[in-house]
Parts: structure tokens; sequence; C-alpha cells
């Protein structure tokens, strides 16, 4: 017996193999010496190197020996004919060989109409194999098709398809021959389908070469052809180089983008290097390296412009006169960073634009908010897929100009997340001291942004990162007051909402009367969009009547002004009542202007607790706490009972509790609200105040007092209480504000209470 590794012999076989192993090799000569005959059985693993019975497979093949080749070194080569399938009984060792005890199994099973079905099948699907397998020998594919045995049909085609040894085995081990053609269809079947993908890959790939050959041919004629025409094949690497000569930049930019132009002459034309390197170039040297536009510094005129564009803002005015002041005498000035900060509508952006006219230089404009990837400023790798430029170098390049002015809008919104930090990318851009050679990274060389004059703009300077505010001059742009609102809808708005809907001046008239309703009755806002807006609802009104017939002129009045409006929205005056007790009016800064704020205390019989009401913040809770220890503390001087806060309970409430209400000015209001509250006091209802208490009773300084006399004027109140260190703040006021108000300034609680408690 010799065992097999990877092998299975069919009967009616011819096949030959190399016998390395000694054992296999004394097998083999000892039945040279008797009948040739050797059974051959394949063992199950082919790495097992002394196989036993329980190694090899059952059925194997009683052979015949044909020829026998001595190889140099031990092996034996041999070629043997399968004779008939026979069973394993046993194995045992003689005359130092391996020997077994075999039972020759004889086919069962005759032909019949399924068989015959199965042959027919079996001879189409080989056919089909056989087309998808080159190397296979036309003899074997006629021998198939001459056959008409089944037994030996299934062992022949068994025997020449290269399929897994345990496949065959189990083709060897079926004894009746319409079980191995059910065995044989199926692994033909799968055969095919694995081949006919391979087919497709293969065909594909193929394609794809064939196609990069022929563009390989057809540019080497190309090149051939501009040859003979004397042209030279490197005319756009040339072009750039000629291009990067004329510019005269410096040695460092100039050799890198020279040596990229050297390396775009030997890359094949429609390769993506070429591609990267081509647009890298573009880029590059459309940058205005030298470019620039004269500045205008006539300040007269510059001032004109300004005026004529904006009502109010004169300390931003007057920043912006300065900076074109200073740029006239010392012209080597570099670039500053002005930051504008004002609520929304105030007339930032549009600053900004009519800064750049008055110094006749570009501008380019790009938004900030919602930004989260440092990409967008920086830029992206030249090698990544669709790469470009940051967002500070596209606007120079849009600007074309190396002194434009770039408007940064929304500083304040900027975002941050694991892509990066955009306000940490911005530093470089916005330091005088580092931008002098701006680095993108898409770019790899430095670009000059010193002359570039930045602007940005934001809602509040709280959410701007410390580092980025530094680099900053912050210019604080306020609420309108109404006359400026006049003037700016007079001037601006009525013109332009007017002109875009078609309504001409003989159609549509705004009274001073009917206007300045408009501001107080239906806007509350700090700037002027939503007025805006309401003139431009007015415009539609007229636009939709004029459609309807009505040719005569109309002039909106207080009165008709509800017809195009609806009713009024805010009261702008309001009656102020009868003094109360535990009622005080306090004022307060918003986003969009000052707003009065009522503030409620009611006292009950309690255990000395205090409740706070109205949906307020953390500081505005503090302020109350701290205006309760100052009544403790003072109780005496301001003829409270010592132990109140034993057998009292104080409820502090601010109205419309939907709306949040915070910040550190209203100590002072809920203090006197607390004293009336406590001692039966009523509250004057013609004072409003404003201020931050301390324990021990002393009023400190607010913010935002412009706006918050404004409010008190628009809401009939005759005296304001604010503190004395705002003395210095009173000039910001607005001279109709400041002439309508008695202002009482005050140090301490204990004036604050003669002044407001009757």
């Amino acid at each position: 017996m010799i065992a097999l590794r990877g092998l299975t012999v069919f009967p009616k076989m011819y096949i030959h193999f190399d016998i390395g192993r000694s054992k296999s090799v004394r097998a083999l000569d000892e039945a040279a010496r008797h009948d040739q005959t050797v059974f051959l059985v394949a063992q199950k693993d082919m790495r097992t190197n002394d196989p036993q019975k329980k190694d090899l497979y059952t059925v194997g093949t009683l052979s015949v020996l044909r020829q026998i080749i001595r190889l140099p070194g031990d092996s034996v080569r041999v070629l043997v004919e399968g004779a008939q399938r026979a069973a394993l009984l046993a194995v045992y060792e003689e005359e130092n060989c391996t020997c077994a005890e075999v039972e020759p199994l004889r086919e069962t099973g005759a032909l019949t109409r399924q068989t015959e079905a199965f042959l027919r099948e079996i001879k189409d699907l080989f056919e089909e194999y056989s087309a998808l397998v080159p190397r296979l020998s036309p003899e074997v594919l006629i021998n198939v098709q001459a056959a008409e045995d089944a037994g030996y049909l299934t062992d022949y085609i068994a025997q020449h398809v290269p399929v897994k040894p345990a496949e065959k085995q189990a083709i060897l081990e079926a004894v009746r021959p319409v079980k191995r053609l059910e065995k044989l269809y199926a692994i033909l079947a799968h055969e095919v389908e694995i081949l006919s993908i391979e087919s497709d890959l293969h065909e594909r790939l193929r394609d794809r070469l064939a196609k990069n050959q022929k563009d390989y041919y057809l540019r080497e004629q190309m090149k051939a052809i501009r040859s003979e025409l004397g042209e030279s094949d490197d005319g756009e690497s040339d072009g750039y180089i000629a291009k990067i000569e004329s510019l005269k930049l410096p040695q460092e930019i100039s050799a890198k983008l020279t040596k990229d132009a050297r390396r775009l002459a030997g890359q094949p034309s429609e390769s993506h290097e070429s591609a990267v390197l081509r647009n890298y170039l573009d880029t590059c040297l459309s940058l205005p390296w030298h470019t620039r536009t004269k500045d205008r510094l006539d300040v007269a005129a510059a001032k004109r412009i300004l005026d004529k564009d904006h009502a109010g803002l004169e300390k931003v005015k007057e920043r912006i006169l300065e900076f074109l002041a200073v740029k006239k005498l010392a012209p080597e000035l570099k670039g500053q960073i002005l930051c504008l900060v004002g609520p929304p509508g105030v007339g930032k952006t549009s600053v900004a634009i009519s800064m750049a006219r008055a110094m006749g230089r570009k501008l380019a404009r790009l938004s900030l908010g919602g930004v989260r990837d440092e990409a967008d400023i920086r830029g992206h790798r030249k090698t990544y897929i669709g790469a470009m430029p940051g967002r500070i170098i596209n606007a120079v390049r849009q600007a074309g100009s190396k002194n434009a002015v770039i408007l940064l809008d929304e500083v304040d919104k900027l975002g941050a997340d694991s892509r990066g930090d955009p306000s940490a990318a911005l530093l470089e851009v916005l330091d005088p001291e580092q931008n002098t050679s701006f680095r993108d990274h898409f770019l790899e060389i430095p670009f000059d942004l010193s002359d570039i004059l930045f602007i940005t703009t934001a809602n509040t300077t709280a959410t701007i990162p410390r580092p980025l505010l530094d680099r900053m001059e912050v210019l604080e742009l306020t609420s309108y007051t109404d006359e400026e609102k006049m003037s700016i809808a007079k001037r601006h708005l009525i013109p332009k909402q007017m002109k875009k809907h078609g309504v001409s001046p003989k159609m549509l008239a705004f009274s001073p009367g009917g206007l300045r309703d408009i501001i107080a009755g239906y806007t509350r806002e700090a700037g002027v969009r939503v007025l805006e807006r309401q003139i431009a609802a007015v415009c539609r009104k007229r636009a939709k009547n004029y459609a309807e017939g009505v040719t005569e002129k109309i002039t909106v009045t207080a009165l008709n002004l509800p017809e195009f409006l609806g009713i009024r929205k805010y009261r702008p005056e309001r009656d102020l009542g009868q003094p109360e007790v535990g009622l005080v009016c306090g004022l307060a800064w918003t986003p969009v202007g000052g707003e009065v704020l009522e503030v409620e205390a009611g006292v009950s019989e309690g255990s000395g607790k205090i409740e706070l009401t109205g949906n307020l913040g953390d500081i505005m809770k503090e302020s109350a706490k701290a205006a309760f220890t100052c009544l403790r503390g003072r109780a005496g001087v301001f003829g409270i009972d010592k132990d109140f806060y034993k057998n009292r309970d104080i409820h502090l409430h601010c109205p419309e509790g939907a709306i949040p209400k915070d910040g550190p000015s209203a100590g002072v209001t809920m203090t006197v609200a607390m004293v009336s509250a406590l001692t039966g006091r009523p509250v004057r209802r013609d004072v409003a105040m404003t201020g931050e208490i301390t324990l021990r009773g002393r009023v400190l300084p607010i913010g935002g007092l412009k706006e918050k006399t404004m409010a008190a004027f628009r809401a009939g109140i005759k005296n304001i209480i604010i503190p004395a260190e705002n003395e210095r703040n009173m000039e910001e006021i607005d001279p109709t504000v400041r002439n309508a108000l008695r202002f009482v300034l005050v140090s301490d609680i204990d004036t604050v209470l003669k002044e407001s408690l009757l």
C-alpha cells in the first residue's frame, strides 16, 4: 500500500506521480517484484508524515504499475493505471513495507433514463467549464463527449478537473454511477460559477490595462509629433516658470514654485499628480503678491462718506478717521484689527463696508458663524482629494489686493470639535507680529497679511476666546436712539424699500408722527432690522392697494397706521399708576436695548424664608441674597423689626416669568422692594433705579446706562437713580433723554430709600 498526499487515483485512469518517503519506495519495490499490483489510498491530512489506518480514507484504488523511473536522490517517479475501487480493511507491516488488506468494490446500478439525462447535463456543463479553462487539452473534451459509460465518464472528468482532494475522494467513494453523477454535477456547477466571476474580473482588468497602454502609446505619438514640428513638450512648465520669474518673489518662494513647475514637466498630462501640481501652481500664482490699491487718505472726504452712510455711531466714525489720519502721517503702519461689538442690526457690517469705501480699498467678506474646522482657516494639505486653501487666502484672492479690507463676520460664534479649533488658527492671522509670514496648509509657503486691515464683528465679547480678543481693538456699537432711528429710516430704509417694492414717492409718504409710531409701537430692538421689515410691510400693503385701483397718494400717519400694520404691539408710554407698597421700577439691559423691569415684594407670616420667582438667573439670585443680608444688618436704620428674618417670609417676583432675566444691576431695586414691603411705605411710581448693592449697603456702578435711560424715557419716568460712579457715563446719553430726566446720583442704599420711598 502507498499513502498519497493530495492525490486521488480513479479506475481505468493513467496517472504519474513522484514518491519520496522510504516506506512508500519499499512498497513500490515489493510490488514490482511480485504482480505489479499496489493499493493507492489518499491520506486525510497531507501534513501527516507516517500515516496510520485512522489517518487514511476508507476507499482507495487497486492499481497496476506501468513504469518506474529512478530520479537523482532518493525519489522515484511512477506511472500507474487504476484498476478497481477497493475498501481498506486493515493495514499491517510486512518485510519493511506497508501492506493492506482490501475488499474490491463492484459498481452497481443499470443505465436508466435518469442516468442518461444526467450524462447529457454533465457533458453540457463540462463543455461550459472547458470554455472557461483555456489550459484544458482538447483531447479531454473529445473523450468526454465520446464517453457513454456513466461510471467511466465521472471518473474521467474527476481525474482531469482540478478540485479539492476531499471532493475527488467523495466521488471515488460513491460506488453507484448515479450518485457519482450527482456529486460531480454539483462540483462542476460550483466551479463554473467561480470561473465565470474570475473571467469577468480578468476581463475588466485587461480592458483597463489596454486603455492605459493605448493612452501611453498615444502620448508617445504626440511627443514624437511635437518633436518633429519643433514644439517643446515642456511648454506648460516653461509658462509657469516664466510667470514665477516675472513675479520677482522672495528666493524661498520662487525656488519652491520653480521646483514644482519642473516636476510638472515630468508627469503624464492625465495623471493625478499633474492635476494636483497644476491646481497648486494656478492658486499660488493667482495671489496678489505685489498688487495693492492706493489708499485714499482724505479725512474730510471719508467723514462725508461715513456721515452719509450712517446716522449716529460717533465713536466708531471717530476711530476710523483717526486710523486714516495716522495712516497718512505714518504710511508704514501695518494693518490693525478692529472688533465691532454690538447688538444685531446696529450696522456693524455696513460700517466695515463704508470704511473700505472711504479708504478706497477692496473688500472681502467671510462669515465665521458655525465654523468648526481648523482647515476652514488654514486650508487642507494639497495632496488630499479636493484640497483647497483656507478662507483667509481665498478672501485675499477674491479681493485681488494685498492691502484689502477683510471683514470677519460673527467671530463670537466660532465653534470647535475634533477637527481642531478655528479660533486658535485665527490667532496667527490676527496677530500683527506673526501674520507677516502666514502659512496656509495648502500653499506651504509664507504669505504676508500685515498690510490687510482686518475688521471683525460680534454681538458680545463674552464668547470670544481671551487670547483672540487680546489681539483686537474693541469698538462698542450701542443701541440707536429713537431720533437716530428716525434719521436712518428717512435717509436709508424708506427710499430703499420703496424702490425695492416699486412704490414711488407719488404713491406713498410717511409723516413724522407715523414713522415715530412705527418705531415706538411696532418695534423693540437695538438696531433697525425690524423697523425695515415694518416699512417693507407698509410698502407691500400700498402696492396691493395700488393694484386694486387706489391711485391717489397715501400718507402714513399715527391714525391710519393700524390699517397697514395691525394693532400696536408695544406700549411706548404707559400709565404709571399710584404708588404701591413693594412694587419698584428697575432698569435692565438686553441685547435689543433697555427695558423697564418691575420687581414685586410680598411679606407674610413665616419662618424667615426668602423665595425668588420670575425665571431669575444665578447673578440676580445672588443679588437678592446680598440685599437680604444688607437688610438684616441695617434693619434698625431702615425702621424694620430686627427679628423679621425669624417670623417673616419674603417673596420676590419679577413679572413675565417666561422671559429669562439676569445681570449684576438689580440689587438696589430688590432692596427697595423688600424695605417697602417690610415697612409698609409705598414706592414712588415716577422713579426708576439701577445699581448693584454690597452687604454693607454701598451702591456699585453698572453698565448699559445709555440703553437703560432710554427705556426710562420711553416709559414716561421722570426720575432715575443711578450709582454715583456712573456719572462719567452720562456723556454717552442722548441729549434729548438727558434733558428729559432728573438724575439722582447715589453711593449708598440710604440715599436710594430717601429718594424712592414715600
